[in-house]
């Protein structure tokens, strides 16, 4: 499985000594279809070109967008690209990647975009930071849905306080400083979920139980490894994410 390292610019020196291909966070999709790019490093060559979206309106007729998308690809060696578009899905956003997947494709590259954006020429993220049913099913429906090397792990680092009970599976985030202060303020025991491939604890505080989930370099790496069990071939990590823990990740 390729697994590649999200970053910015000012984040691609700080990963320098991680032995692992990249994700330049520097180019969006600007106002008119217009491509923008920060400033990238020096030498910055190969690795993933990582695509937002900043066009307030709807974007024109993408022919002149994708050629842009394409000539960067060519001149830094890129693989492809990560469209990493939120909000509300448009069809002038489906058919613009579909029209770039197409391209990427026929230049043997490749297309990533989150699974609200799927269209037929891409390959579709799933988000492995779950708070209910089991991620093993998850993984498996994906693959029966779009194909298993049509699938690559969005591996979100999960650290979320939930007060129970809890209809809605939307929690409080926790900075990793929040987590180790909850850990040692309440002493809880650390148990690990095989359903959600994820560590927890339990706490009550002003009378109300909490249920807290989080990641840690040995629950991601059993999230690649059931990713890999089901054929998926590529997985994304957030620089910000897992700064602390990129040495056990890739030197264990």
């Amino acid at each position: 499985m390729s697994v590649f390292l999200a970053v910015t610019p000012a984040e691609a020196a700080l990963s320098r000594g991680c032995r692992v291909p990249l994700v330049h966070i520097a180019y969006a999709v600007g106002d008119g279809g217009r491509l923008l790019r920060s400033e990238l490093p020096r030498g910055a060559q190969s690795g993933l070109l990582g695509l937002s979206d900043r066009c307030n309106g709807p974007l024109p007729d993408s022919p002149m967008l994708c050629r842009a998308i394409l000539g960067e690809c060519h001149a830094r060696r890129f693989g492809g690209v990560l469209a990493d578009f939120e909000g509300n899905v448009r069809e002038d956003r489906l058919s613009f990647l579909s029209r770039l997947g197409a391209m990427l494709a026929q230049s043997g590259r490749r297309l990533y975009v989150p699974e609200a954006f799927a269209v037929p020429e891409a390959s579709v993220l799933i988000c492995t930071a779950l708070s209910g049913g089991t991620l093993s099913e998850r993984l498996s429906d994906a693959a029966a849905q779009y194909g298993a090397q049509h699938v690559a792990l969005d591996c979100q680092r999960l650290a979320m306080d939930f007060v129970l009970p809890c209809r809605s599976g939307e929690g409080t985030p926790l900075t990793p400083e929040e987590l180790s202060a909850l850990r040692e303020k309440y002493g809880a025991a650390v148990f690990f979920s095989e359903e959600l491939c994820a560590n927890y604890f339990s706490y009550t505080a002003q009378g109300r139980a909490h249920f807290v989930l989080f990641d840690t370099a040995e629950t991601l790496r059993r999230k690649l490894r059931l990713g890999r069990e089901r054929g998926m071939e590529t997985a994304f990590l957030m620089y910000p994410e897992v700064s602390d823990l990129l040495p056990e990740l890739f030197n264990a």
